[in-house]
């Protein structure tokens, strides 16, 4: 029997990504806490490691990987064949920023013509399904706050914030969300879409803020901080994050969107400056390694990254309203633990870094390719 977080009948589930950060928590909480199969769609890029995943017993019997790159649409469309899902939770993508500003064209091939694909793809799959089938199925588009640009100092972002992407990143997520609402008023294809703030926690790629902040720190060199530091930030532990994207895919409304932030009801806002949390992961690393203290002297500050949105915020009141999601962590609670599992997960991090053959230097600062 299928376990009360997926809905009777949902047997076979498909992720996109789930080699990735998100995507592998997602896969991870689905072979804890289900029966359902598994199948994990990821062309393990630079980022992608299955290391959280393979050590899970259930993953051996009820974890499979389909190697695939969404950018081939003969090869996406056998996986969904194979797969023959009754959920799809679409988390591929590429998603750096920095990455995006010297090598734009990946994001549109990825995160444009890949979900596209996709579509193309579950959309055939679900046309020809039987009819007690069809009616369960369902596709959850996973995007970002980004999509919405940048905000002063006062609002937040909510599900009627209209789009106005910055990056060449948040251009692609923006386009791939509103091809998948397209897909639902024009094609039927029953659809739920999640605009999610930063997350952070265990298994992120090191290339991200708080990760490269921890290493530099750790291994006593600089400590790059953008511009004045004073960018805003909303803090969503990915943990917190995975609860509310499995509530959205089995619960939500059909053809709505649903964003996810930070805060909660653990009495801590959400929102930090870069300054703020570079200074915070200082503190804790004095704590927890104090041969290296004052780490708070490694702050350097360089120049800002290129269309650096200002600040971010997420008004969450639709999904709580609507399926009782709210974050469990408070930001200064889920940053410990991270820092403390990669202080423990050192090799892990050298072994990614190594094989995606990048050594924390800075990317995003040069000239767009």
């Amino acid at each position: 029997m299928t376990s009360p977080l997926l809905p009777e009948g949902t047997a076979r589930v498909l992720v996109t990504g789930g080699a990735g950060f998100i995507g592998g928590a997602v896969v991870r909480r689905l072979l804890a806490d289900t029966t359902a199969q598994v199948f994990n769609l990821d062309k393990l890029g630079y980022a992608s490691d299955l290391s959280s995943i393979e050590t899970l017993p259930e993953a051996s019997g009820r974890h499979q990987l389909l190697r695939v790159d969404l950018t081939d649409a003969e090869a996406t469309a056998a996986a969904v064949r194979q797969a023959d899902p009754d959920l799809v939770m679409h988390l591929a993508a590429e998603s750096h920023v920095d990455r995006s500003i010297d090598g734009p064209a990946a994001f549109i091939d990825s995160n444009v013509s890949g979900t596209f694909h996709l579509l193309q793809a579950v959309r055939a799959h679900w046309e020809q399904l039987p009819a007690e089938r069809r009616e369960r199925f369902r596709l959850h588009h996973i995007s970002t706050d980004e999509v919405f640009g940048s905000l002063g100092p006062t609002g937040r972002f909510s599900e009627t914030t209209p789009y106005d992407p910055r990056s060449p990143y948040s251009a692609s997520k923006a386009a791939s969300d509103h091809l998948v609402s397209a897909w639902h008023h024009t094609y039927g294809l029953p659809v739920v879409l999640t605009n999610c703030s930063n997350n952070y926690g265990p298994w992120q790629f090191p290339e991200k803020l708080i990760p490269v902040v921890i290493l530099k720190a750790v291994a006593g060199e600089p400590i790059p901080l953008y511009g004045d530091g004073a960018n805003v930030r909303d803090w969503l532990y990915v943990e917190d994050h995975v609860e509310a994207l499995l509530l959205a895919a089995t619960r939500g409304r059909l053809g709505e969107s649903y964003c996810v932030g930070g805060a909660g009801d653990h009495g801590s806002p959400s929102e930090r400056t870069n300054r703020d949390v570079v200074q915070t992961i200082c503190a804790l690393l004095d704590q927890l390694r104090p041969e290296g203290a004052p780490h708070a002297r490694l702050i350097t500050r360089v120049s800002d990254r290129p269309g650096h949105d200002r600040r971010y915020a997420i008004d969450a009141g639709k999904i709580t309203a609507e399926l009782g999601w709210k974050p469990r962590h408070s930001f200064e609670k889920g940053l410990e633990a991270t820092v403390r599992w990669y202080l423990e997960h050192l090799d892990w991090c050298q072994q990614v870094r190594e094989r995606a053959g990048y050594s924390g230097e800075r990317i995003g600062a040069g000239d767009p390719a």
